[in-house]
C-alpha cells in the first residue's frame, strides 16, 4: 500500500510539474514566429502577376495587457526582408482599448508603417474588436473604428470598405484585383457591394476579417480569399491543429487555421491565418503567431 500511495503521490507531482511548463510556455510561445509559405492558385491570372508574393498578417490586438506588439514588429521586419509586390493586413489591428484609444491605434499604426515607407502596397479591413466589439451582441464603436481607419489612411494604408480594387505593378497594365469586406460582427459586411465592381471572370484575391463571411460568397467569385480571427483557435492539442479551445466553445465546425477544406461553396478557397496576437490572457499553445507568404499561379 505504501508503495502505491508513493507511486499516486509522483505521478501527481509530475502531472502537477507538466501543467506548469505549459502554462510557462504558453507566454513564452507567442514570442516565437511561424512562417508560412502557401501556393494559392487565382484563375486567368495575368502573366505578370504568376510567381509574385503576397503576405498576409492579421490580429495584433494591441491593447491587450500583455499584447505582442514584439511579435508584430517582428514580422513586419520579414516582410520587408521578403520584399512582397503587396502585404494584406486582416483586421483587429486594436484590443479592449481604455479612455486613450489613440495611443492604442497610434502604436498599432507605428507597427505596418514600415511597410508603406518601403514602397510595399498595403491593404487592411477592420475586424470586430477595432469596433471595440468582442462578442456579436457588443454595440459596434463607430467613432472608434473611424478614428482607426483614419490614422491607417494616413499612413498610406487603404482600407477596404466593401469595394474592389485594382492592384499596379510597374511596367504592366494587366488587371489583378483584391476585394476587401467589412467587419461581420459590426455589420458592416456585404459580398455582393464588393463584388459588384469587377466582372465574374476577372482575377481577385479577396481579403475579410471573419471567415464565417466566406459562406455568403457565390460560386467561383473567392478562388483565393484570406481571413484572420480565429487566432488559430489559441490553445490547441499538439499534432490536432483543428482540435483547439474554439472547437469545444464554438456550436458550428470551425476552420480556424490553413486552408479550409471543403468550406464555402464551390470554386471558392480559404485561407485562415492565425495571427499574431490573443484574446482574454496573453497566450499561446501549439499554435504560435504566424505571417503568411502566398506565391501566386494561374
Amino acid at each position: 500500500m505504501k508503495n502505491l500511495a508513493h507511486k499516486a503521490k509522483y505521478t501527481t507531482l509530475g502531472i502537477v510539474g507538466i501543467i506548469v511548463l505549459l502554462i510557462i510556455w504558453s507566454f513564452i510561445e507567442p514570442r516565437i514566429l511561424n512562417i508560412e509559405n502557401e501556393t494559392a492558385k487565382i484563375p486567368n491570372l495575368p502573366q505578370s502577376w504568376s510567381g509574385k508574393q503576397i503576405a498576409q498578417l492579421s490580429d495584433f490586438q494591441i491593447g491587450l495587457w500583455g499584447d505582442n506588439r514584439g511579435t508584430a514588429r517582428g514580422s513586419v521586419a520579414k516582410i520587408l526582408e521578403a520584399k512582397p509586390a503587396i502585404a494584406l493586413i486582416s483586421g483587429d489591428f486594436v484590443y479592449h482599448p481604455g479612455s486613450n484609444i489613440e495611443s492604442e491605434i497610434e502604436t498599432a499604426v507605428d507597427i505596418v508603417r514600415p511597410l508603406v515607407d518601403a514602397g510595399i502596397p498595403t491593404y487592411a479591413v477592420l475586424g470586430n474588436h477595432d469596433y471595440g466589439m468582442s462578442s456579436k451582441k457588443a454595440q459596434p464603436s463607430t467613432e472608434q473604428a473611424e478614428k482607426l481607419e483614419i490614422a491607417l489612411e494616413e499612413a498610406g494604408i487603404q482600407v477596404l470598405r466593401n469595394e474592389a480594387i485594382r492592384l499596379e505593378l510597374p511596367n504592366s497594365n494587366e488587371p489583378l484585383y483584391l476585394v476587401g469586406v467589412g467587419s461581420l460582427w459590426a455589420s458592416r459586411d456585404n459580398v455582393k457591394q464588393a463584388l459588384n465592381a469587377i466582372d465574374n471572370n476577372s482575377p481577385r484575391i479577396v481579403m475579410m476579417h471573419n471567415p464565417d463571411t466566406f459562406e455568403q460568397f457565390p460560386k467561383n467569385s473567392a478562388p483565393f480569399a484570406v481571413a484572420g480571427h480565429t487566432h488559430g483557435g489559441q490553445v490547441r492539442i499538439p499534432g490536432f491543429p483543428q482540435w483547439s479551445w474554439l472547437r469545444f466553445t464554438q456550436k458550428d465546425k470551425v476552420y480556424a487555421d490553413g486552408w479550409a477544406k471543403g468550406f464555402g461553396t464551390s470554386g471558392n478557397q480559404l485561407y485562415v491565418n492565425p495571427g499574431i496576437g490573443m484574446s482574454i490572457a496573453p497566450i499561446r499553445l501549439f499554435c504560435p503567431p504566424e505571417l503568411t507568404f502566398f506565391t501566386l499561379e494561374g
